[in-house]
């Protein structure tokens, strides 16, 4: 049992340790001790609940401590848990480097991989991302979409450099700032400009827009459709009509072709989105390429960090 405990205590052992231990076992451990709960950690990974039971089951055991505490809300990190908490995001983050840095090819000397949320790379990041290869020459970029929840896990195990999104949650050991503001406004295809509830897209653009939405249209009786990519509600639009709310900037054409117009009167809703680093991230090579990216959507004027 002792033996096990320095084993944590000792990081510097990191071939005793990760050889101990299933390097999923520690991924199991960061959406737990991330989401507080088994059952969203389960659907976060995308595995059974049982399944993550047994691999924190066997972690505690490897380790010879008590990680969580159970209970009806959800789990909860032990002290030891939270001690460990930092060594299994460098357990995951050393193999996930070692992963990308066996696999990269000669040329290159480093690997960035970028997460964002489709509607943020639709017209907001594409333009900055085409650029990237050739300002920076030695580097492989890999281009992710995603959500929320699997963005997050991304930046907490390090797989993830730079992520975009509109509702992140402040976590240890990263770096949040602000990257721009979406105004979404409805807009229908009917000329009259009148929104129909019968044909009223829903996208889920996250919870804060959830709460503006329903506080502007309490007796609201709920859409007929719900996508969670706004790409999906525009092609709907378009083949079917209706209306929905979507950020001026993707439908700013159309409604200058008329082929949309915005409802009279319907609130306008502001998302911020959000860019997310690591804070032991390389700061020579990705804090230019955010600053680029803030640049690029934003004007000259970057918004500060928070």
């Amino acid at each position: 049992m002792r033996k096990r405990i320095l084993i944590v205590d000792n990081i510097e052992n990191s071939d005793t340790l990760s050889s101990a231990m299933n390097i999923e076992q520690a991924r199991t451990f960061l959406a737990v001790a991330d989401t507080g709960s088994f059952v969203a950690a389960a659907e976060r990974l995308h595995v059974t609940q049982s399944t993550v039971s047994a691999r924190i089951g066997a972690l505690e055991e490897t380790l010879g401590a008590r990680l969580f505490v159970r209970n009806k809300s959800g789990a909860t990190l032990t002290n030891s848990g939270g001690r460990f908490l930092r060594y299994a995001g460098q357990l995951v983050r050393t193999m996930e480097r070692a992963r990308q840095d066996i696999g990269l090819p000669k040329q290159f000397r480093d690997r960035v991989v970028i997460g964002a949320r489709i509607g943020l790379w639709d017209g907001a990041m594409v333009d900055w991302f085409a650029e990237l290869p050739s300002v920076y020459p030695f580097v492989s970029f890999r281009a992710e979409i995603g959500f929320e929840p699997e963005l997050m896990q991304g930046l907490v195990e390090g797989r993830i450099d730079i992520g975009v999104m509109f509702t992140p949650q402040r976590r240890p050991n990263l770096t949040i700032r602000p990257l721009l503001t979406e105004h979404l406004v409805m807009v229908t295809s009917a000329p009259d400009g009148r929104m129909r509830p019968e044909a009223y897209i829903h996208v889920d653009w996250g919870p804060e827009f959830d709460n503006q939405f329903s506080a502007s249209f309490p007796e609201f009786p709920g859409p007929a459709i719900t996508v969670n990519i706004g790409w999906l509600g525009l092609q709907n639009l378009k083949r079917n009509g209706g209306c929905g709310y979507f950020p001026r900037r993707l439908v700013e054409r159309r409604l200058a072709e008329k082929t949309l117009f915005v409802v009279p009167d319907a609130p306008v809703f502001e998302l911020p989105a959000w860019v997310i680093v690591r804070e032991d991230r390389s700061e020579s090579l990705i804090d230019p390429m955010v600053s680029g990216l803030v640049q690029a959507v934003s004007g000259p004027t970057a918004p500060g960090e928070r």
